[in-house]
């Protein structure tokens, strides 16, 4: 991997809930004791089951949460900033660097905004132009890479496709010139043939740029087209990661395996001889001792019941908690 941009150790992001009258509020343990190094241009997948704490993750590392426990520290070629304890000016030039592509395109953009002053928001909020002929230059500059015509920018969200949509929030999000992204499950609600040019449209981004990914997504096949490395994350913690091509030719977590077998198959000599993984994930509120996945693995051993493994190193940048 390429000198890492964002590196992550032990962190930790807690929610203390309401309780009752008497005895300890719950801890609901989102993010647990994670590690991990996201390179400068990579493009890095986070995958995983519903609940498993990738969008906490994501935001955590974007500063929209507040960090528990552990390190977080953002490095480009002009400033090194503690995440942690990142706040006031720093903070404000940070959100510069980091942005988010949300989940829904049609629940991320004002109905109220036309196309032009959704994309000039973040330039006018956080004062990156001088003058509003320099603040439109830089929009059409982004609606052109975002593949979006002049006429579009007059027009309000109602009038475009969900595809459409979706490439007006990348656009929003490049404005400032981030050099990190975190795309929370940016082309789940898109038809199939929407995804391709989407994802497509971000690897030629991430190309031209140089800006680093932090891909959050359940759906492996997608993973496996736009990654170069992929973390497995279960109950708060990463179970596993590892190249692109090698998490996929030869996984090493059962964890891991059981997610791959779920993808479809096209061969009908293949369907329903997927690994099927029994019952539910857990409450992070009240997680399994020893191994997290112990309950559902179908390797489990009395050891698991009781020790929690550490993440350990296998294969050169391949490394699994088993």
């Amino acid at each position: 991997m390429t000198e890492p941009l964002v590196a992550v150790r032990n962190l930790s992001v807690h929610f203390t809930l309401r309780g009752g009258l008497f005895g300890p509020k719950p801890v609901l343990r989102a993010v647990d004791d994670v590690s991990l190094e996201i390179g400068r241009g990579n493009f890095f997948g986070l995958v995983g089951e519903s609940g498993s704490g990738k969008t906490t993750l994501g935001r955590a590392l974007l500063k929209a949460v507040p960090i528990t426990g552990g390190a977080a520290r953002y490095r480009d070629s002009e400033v090194d900033y503690d995440l942690t304890g990142l706040k006031g000016r720093e903070l404000k030039d940070y959100r510069k660097r980091a942005q988010l592509i949300f989940q829904d395109p049609y629940a991320a953009l004002s109905p109220r905004m036309t196309v032009r002053d959704i994309i000039a928001e973040p330039l006018e909020v956080m004062g990156l132009t001088a003058s509003r002929e320099e603040t439109n230059e830089r929009v059409r500059e982004m609606a052109a890479k975002c593949r979006l015509n002049l006429e579009h920018l007059r027009r309000f969200p109602h009038a475009f496709s969900g595809g459409q949509r979706q490439r007006i929030s990348i656009a929003r999000a490049l404005v400032s010139r981030p050099r990190f992204i975190v795309a929370d499950e940016s082309v789940a609600a898109l038809d199939v043939s929407i995804q391709a040019d989407v994802l497509n449209l971000l690897k030629s981004i991430q190309a031209d740029m140089g800006i680093s990914f932090l891909f959050i997504s359940h759906d492996l096949s997608v993973v496996a087209h736009v990654c170069d490395h992929v973390a497995v994350m279960y109950l708060g913690g990463l179970v596993e990661t590892a190249p692109t091509r090698r998490l996929f030719t030869r996984p090493m977590h059962p964890y891991t395996s059981a997610l791959l077998s779920a993808i479809p198959s096209l061969d009908p000599d293949q369907r329903g001889k997927g690994q099927k993984l029994q019952g539910e994930i857990p409450s992070p509120t009240n997680p399994p001792s020893g191994c997290k996945f112990h309950t559902r693995c179908p390797l489990a051993r009395e050891r698991c019941k009781v020790e929690a493994p550490a993440i350990r190193e296998m294969e050169p940048e391949h490394r699994v908690a088993c």
